[in-house]
């Protein structure tokens, strides 16, 4: 981003911080969800991880569609922009994969042995 692009839309830190914070609690909430979700299913091992990777990721698609992408496209940025929002352009797509796995994990093995026992 050049100077000129700053000056005219500057990028505001606590804006930035608010948006990760949000984003953040989003990832912790549905974490749990898909770990409740993975618990009843009987999901195990593998089967169970890439249940939440997809379901993340999925999160994080929606999340940009509705909430990012409307604002991107109508400032003429690149579709998949996501930089302005957030402390890096891939904080969007992999922060919240990691953010959520305590959470999820915990829930998991607690609805799988509520369901199993």
């Amino acid at each position: 981003m050049s100077e000129q692009e700053l000056q005219i839309n500057p990028i505001v830190q606590d804006s930035v911080a608010h948006n990760t914070k949000t984003l953040t609690n989003l990832h912790s909430l549905t974490a749990s969800l898909f770990g409740v979700g993975a618990g009843i299913l009987g999901l195990e091992s593998y089967y169970g991880f890439l249940f939440y990777i997809a379901f993340s990721i999925t999160t994080s698609v929606l999340f940009y569609i509705f909430q990012l992408a409307p604002s991107s496209l109508a400032e003429g940025r690149g579709v998949l922009d996501s930089g302005r929002y957030y402390k890096g352009a891939l904080e969007l797509w992999t922060s919240g994969i990691f953010n959520g796995l305590p959470g999820f994990i915990l829930t998991w093995t607690l609805f799988y042995g509520l369901v199993r026992a």
